[in-house]
């Protein structure tokens, strides 16, 4: 899709600088899937979690509370523009598949911001494939009319952030109990020079942050973004900027309360360590929390 601005609206990526969509409800049962195939099979037995990020789009007049991921063996080769029946797909000889819904409880109509969608689910052994979107008919997928009538029909959202992993590995962590008011250094969330994104490392890192913070009443956290003194002042604070806006971003998406996360970028002028060196402004390529109570 075009972003921020595109044929169904705007939007600005909730993460990166692109994002995907697809009608989960059109006239006539039209519909439209995103199909990958996975890195590899998964094993029989294993609980994982599937998650992603959907923002319904401007010119929708309709929204959704079911959305759909099908997994299957083999890549579906289906000739039709309507929704993935059970009939259809048990045509398709020689395939196993098996569908998990994520089965909201409101109707997600909010054309502004991000929802993220979430469900954990045990392997079959065969999932080589998955495909995300509404396999629902139209008579049987739960819809609500938005508070404006729209030139286009139907429910269109907007996708980012697919994810597929290991429920484990977001098991409760094994850190020591992080203090209120005390600042802390993301260790292991490293930036590449003139870039914000955030490496497996560091998702792994921040998942276990969000562990130990996740479930604690009315706390908050705010995360700090830093560079090296390489290049403009400016441009430096609005990089820190996204690099915060970044690791926030992630801590929302495995679950924190949206309003309990804020950023800050401070370029270069809050350095750890000297920026003579290449060691040195890695250290100071960083980002810090600080956790805080609201005692109200």
């Amino acid at each position: 899709m075009g972003a921020p601005e595109n044929f169904n609206g705007a939007q600005d990526p909730k993460f990166g600088n692109a994002y995907s969509g697809l009608y989960f409800f059109a006239p006539g049962d039209y519909r439209e899937y995103i199909q990958v195939p996975l890195k590899q099979m998964l094993q029989k037995g294993k609980t994982y979690t599937v998650s992603f990020y959907a923002s319904l789009a401007e010119d929708s007049d309709f929204a959704v509370k079911d959305f759909g991921v099908l997994f299957s063996h083999q890549m579906l080769k289906v000739p039709t523009k309507k929704n993935l029946s059970k009939g259809r797909l048990y045509q398709l000889k020689k395939n196993r598949h098996h569908v998990v819904e994520i089965n909201q409880p409101e109707f997600h109509e909010d054309k502004s911001d991000w929802l993220v969608l979430k469900t954990t689910f045990e392997t079959k052994g065969f999932e080589k494939y998955v495909v995300l979107g509404n396999l629902r008919d139209n008579a049987m997928t739960r819809k609500v009319r938005t508070k404006r009538k729209e030139t286009k029909k139907g429910a269109y959202y907007y996708i980012d952030m697919i994810s597929l992993l290991p429920t484990d590995m977001i098991s409760k962590s094994q850190l020591k109990p992080l203090e209120f008011n005390k600042k802390y250094v993301f260790e292991n969330v490293h930036f590449n020079f003139d870039a914000f994104d955030l490496d497996k490392m560091a998702k792994e890192h921040l998942s276990k942050v969000f562990d130990q913070i996740d479930g604690i009443p009315n706390v908050s956290i705010e995360v700090q973004g830093h560079t090296d003194n390489t290049g403009h002042g400016l441009y430096n604070t609005i990089l820190s900027e996204k690099r915060a806006k970044a690791i926030a971003d992630y801590l929302v998406f495995l679950g924190l309360d949206p309003d309990s996360v804020v950023y800050s970028g401070y370029g270069s002028s809050r350095p750890i360590a000297k920026n003579t060196t290449e060691a040195g402004r890695r250290k100071n390529r960083r980002a810090e929390f600080v956790l805080k109570i609201d005692d109200d």
